[in-house]
């Protein structure tokens, strides 16, 4: 049996819950980011690096539960999402042991219990990175891993700037400073053996498949302090004449900065 401790989620993850849910039938499809991000932070583990238990969290649709169960096929897995659509969807393709919903903030697993937590464009979405660190230390075993990618200040700022240049309202999801990532990693207690940050840019025919691409992976606008109900025409002729000043000879570029992190707990 897995040592798994009471699971809870937080009120306040909901709408991210809810969101993420119902983009798992969408999300694969359009994902193509999201796994060079992951395959990326997978090739940053050492090659002599074994674990016998570990947990993909944030595992969305269980792509990289797949893949860690293909490169630790002897060692136990367990994947943790706080959506529970994609927990279904990612339990129905295998690669773990266990699929169980939780909350980064508040994971549902003993004390020094996994010798890797493996988590991949999911830790951008938890307000509290300290909790998630401090978790993540409790979690591994002395000797174990936290390997993290997530995203940082800049990432879609093609976007962020066009709706400025259009209204006042936020438009598009927020992201902590890397320095803020650097001050927490140095404080967790964590050994810091990587962390720097990449820019990943995909190109796009025109605005509307950018914007299709965020709602098919549930990465839209899920910031308090966004417009309600629909955005006028007006609004949107303005925000694709914003948008086609950044335009390139591949497309309209969406920048990601990425930040890649590998940490160690002292043995």
């Amino acid at each position: 049996m897995p040592e798994f401790c009471v699971e809870g989620v937080l009120p306040d993850k909901r709408q991210v819950a809810a969101s993420f849910s119902r983009a798992a039938e969408t999300y694969d499809a359009v994902a193509e980011l999201q796994r060079a991000v992951g395959e990326g932070l997978l090739a940053r583990l050492s090659d002599d690096f074994v674990p016998q238990r570990w947990v993909d969290l944030g595992c969305g649709t269980g792509y990289f539960s797949r893949a860690l169960g293909r490169r630790f096929p002897d060692s136990e897995g367990i994947a943790v999402d706080i959506a529970e659509g994609m927990l279904r969807h990612a339990g129905a393709l295998g690669g773990a042991r266990h699929f169980v919903g939780g909350d980064a903030e508040c994971l549902p697993l003993r004390d020094a219990s996994c010798d890797l937590i493996f988590s991949s464009l999911a830790i951008q979405w938890c307000a509290n990175l300290p909790a998630v660190l401090a978790e993540a230390s409790r979690v591994l075993r002395p000797g174990g891993v936290l390997a993290f990618s997530s995203l940082c200040i800049g990432t879609l700022g093609e976007l962020r700037e066009s709706w400025q240049a259009v209204d006042g309202f936020v438009h598009v999801n927020r992201f902590r400073p890397f320095d803020e990532y650097q001050h927490r990693c140095d404080e967790s207690g964590l050994e810091v053996l990587e962390l720097s940050t990449e820019d990943r840019v995909l190109h796009f025919p025109d605005l509307r498949s950018l914007t299709h691409e965020l709602k098919a992976l549930g990465a839209h606008n899920l910031n308090p302090g966004r417009p309600g109900g629909l955005t006028g025409r007006e609004r949107v002729r303005a925000l694709i004449a914003a948008y086609e000043r950044f335009r390139q000879p591949e497309g309209l570029p969406a920048t990601y900065r990425v930040v890649n992190a590998i940490l160690r707990k002292s043995s």
